[in-house]
């Protein structure tokens, strides 16, 4: 199998093994990647850690796990200009930098295989992790607890006033859901740091996870654009013409489907 498929395979797994499928993610990405090297890896840091847990039922250990990490390094990656290696997985365990969900990936493998409960929430714009029943959110970077009240004011800083926590917001993540948000993250980095390339080949990833939304098509049409490949552009408008609510942007769509050529290209 491909990198892709293996990807793939290891999502459809009973159970769905999150974590390979984000390291075949960055095989595909760059075919020296071992992902059994980085299984070492996270192998050691789970003696490590295991070693300095407190005595404490497993319910309680997530804070102490995730304070841990920040103990021996993991942190966010803030530079101004992220790289493609802030949420390529095997780059993250390596450096102990990273983006939210890259982190609340490392964590939640660890959490498995100490056998402590542990989810993800696909909180906008920055992933969370959650004791399955508690009332709170916990901080990927360092287990802070976040309530109702900062989760508000997380979506304020990122989002502005006019974005409300929602219900939706604080949804557990399925294994599905976040290997989709890393392949959106990662084509936002690619395209960022000009690689058009690997960032379709995230694009196409999105596509093939499934429950594709209006922004997926537009993206990966802007890059069909970029490529100058505009029979591939058209197929994405036309679907994410299908997919939009928005009457403004109906009518934007339709007006650049006009525009662009009818005939046949080869690519």
């Amino acid at each position: 199998m491909n990198p892709r498929q293996h990807c793939m395979d290891s999502l459809q797994r009973t159970p769905p093994s999150v974590f390979e499928a984000a390291l075949w993610i960055s095989v595909e990405h760059d075919a020296q990647v071992k992902p059994d090297e980085t299984l070492e890896l996270i192998a050691q840091l789970q003696r490590r850690i295991s070693a300095a847990l407190p005595l404490l039922p497993a319910a309680e250990l997530a804070q102490p796990l995730l304070r841990q990490m920040a103990t021996i390094g993991f942190q966010q990656d803030d530079v101004a200009q992220p790289k493609p290696q802030v949420a390529l997985l095997n780059k993250v365990v390596e450096r102990r930098r990273g983006q939210p969900l890259g982190l609340a990936l490392i964590a939640l493998e660890l959490a498995r295989r100490l056998e402590i409960p542990l989810e993800g929430v696909n909180f906008p714009g920055h992933f969370l992790l959650r004791v399955p029943g508690a009332d709170h959110t916990l901080d990927p970077f360092g287990g802070r607890r976040l309530y109702p009240k900062d989760c508000r004011e997380l979506l304020l800083r990122q989002f502005g006033p006019d974005m409300p926590l929602k219900a939706e917001h604080m949804r557990t993540a399925t294994p599905q859901a976040m290997i989709q948000r890393l392949s959106r993250n990662l084509r936002h980095l690619h395209q960022i740091n000009d690689d058009l390339l690997a960032s379709l080949k995230d694009a196409n990833r999105v596509l093939e996870i499934g429950q594709a939304n209006t922004s997926d098509y537009l993206a990966r049409a802007s890059l069909y654009q970029t490529l100058e490949c505009p029979q591939a552009e058209r197929f994405d408008l036309e679907h994410a013409l299908l997919l939009s609510d928005d009457p403004v942007q109906r009518i934007r769509l339709t007006q650049r489907l006009v525009q662009l050529p009818s005939g046949r290209a080869v690519h």
